[in-house]
């Protein structure tokens, strides 16, 4: 009896080790809160990696594909559930990640005759001004936080994680364009894809907005918009 929590220890490190490791294809998805709302970045093949949640709420993930898809239909169930119980003003991201994402991912992670959840998520609420935007990084274990400074990426490493979303605080100004934004978003993710170090990456002279052989997907939570629904798909094909 004794040897039970050693044994569930020993398994939790493993099923660490685990996602980890089918984690090391996945590449970094991007949320950057500006003037005219929060733009979301991903770049991948076939499998989306930017979604929409909810009126004002939108995430981005990088991980197994079918449990992307698990956590995109819990977070609209959670939401719309919300909304109908209350009101849509009333659902915010912290009750979404509090209540019910972080528990999912929590006891998914600590079932360990079950299989674990491989996400690495990012969620973002539109709020009136960019200082009342709220963006989260929820891990798989269900760890979260919550980020004021308006960038977030979610990659597999956490330490080039928090590198490379401090170059593009310092690299992007407030006034600059959408498209701007985007392509600091993108020579940051060729940098972590070809494990290049971030320190040493130069601000790009010329705007690029693709990725050659690569699919960009870009979605903005677009603070103009009239409607109750804030969420579109830009097209950064001549973006400037």
């Amino acid at each position: 009896m004794t040897e039970e929590p050693y044994r569930w220890l020993e398994a939790i490190s493993n099923r660490r080790e685990y996602i980890r490791d089918q984690l090391k294809s996945g590449t970094p998805v991007f949320a950057l809160s500006r003037p005219e709302g929060i733009l979301l970045i991903g770049v991948g093949q076939k499998q989306s990696k930017v979604f929409e949640i909810y009126d004002r709420h939108a995430f981005a993930a990088l991980g197994h594909p079918v449990d992307i898809e698990r956590i995109r239909q819990a977070a609209i169930e959670a939401a719309h559930l919300e909304g109908f119980n209350r009101s849509p003003k009333d659902v915010t991201l912290r009750r979404l990640i509090s209540f019910s994402l972080s528990a999912m991912f929590k006891n998914a992670f600590e079932q360990v005759f079950a299989p674990p959840l491989i996400v690495e998520s990012i969620f973002a609420e539109l709020g009136q001004e960019p200082a009342r935007d709220s963006l989260a990084r929820l891990h798989y274990d269900g760890d979260h936080a919550y980020e004021g400074a308006g960038v977030l990426i979610a990659h597999r490493d956490s330490q080039a994680e928090r590198e490379a979303t401090e170059w593009i605080r310092k690299a992007l100004g407030p006034a600059d364009s959408l498209a701007r934004a985007a392509s600091l978003c993108l020579a940051v993710w060729q940098a972590l894809v070809d494990n290049k170090p971030i320190a040493e990456l130069a601000v790009p002279a010329e705007l690029k907005t693709q990725i050659e052989g690569k699919s960009v997907e870009a979605a903005l939570l677009d603070r103009k918009s009239a409607g109750p629904v804030h969420y579109r798909i830009l097209d950064l094909a001549g973006f400037r």
